[in-house]
């Protein structure tokens, strides 16, 4: 004899769902506070002269004595902020270089599914190995040179 099967009644809803107005709203809230604090820290950045015992030093080359792909970015970002970008491309001439990418990669993620061209371009396989390629060949040229 088989037994009748179990009824199971649905999970009552978690409360009233946002409105899509709602959504847009406070997605604009959060983007406008991290912009807010991103400016903020960068006014500072600009102001704190990165050569001081405030910032950390690179562990990798207190370690090894060799420059990592990141070494002298804060004196690079410093720079840029301080309107020389000569001397920013003495102190890392990737990280100077690549601020554009950044800028996109940031862009592409606010704008969503609006830009899904860029957004496709920034994550498709080719372009992040030849990122990655240009940062280890960076890491290696700069410590044979002495950059």
């Amino acid at each position: 004899m088989t037994k009748p099967p179990v009824y199971i009644p649905p999970e009552p809803p978690a409360g009233p769902q946002p409105t899509a107005k709602a959504r847009v709203t406070r997605r604009m809230i959060l983007t406008a506070v991290i912009l807010i604090a991103a400016t903020g820290a960068l006014i500072l950045y600009a102001s704190v002269d990165p050569s001081t015992n405030l910032y950390p030093r690179c562990s990798f080359r207190m370690l090894t004595g060799l420059s990592c792909p990141g070494c002298g970015s804060q004196r690079a970002l410093h720079a840029l902020l301080n309107g020389d970008p000569a001397a920013a491309l003495r102190f890392n001439a990737i990280l100077a270089i690549e601020i554009p990418l950044i800028v996109l990669l940031i862009v592409s993620r606010l704008a969503g599914n609006r830009a899904p061209r860029l957004r496709k371009f920034l994550s498709a396989r080719a372009f992040i190995l030849l990122l990655l390629s240009t940062i280890i060949i960076w890491t290696v040229v700069r410590n044979i040179l002495e950059i």
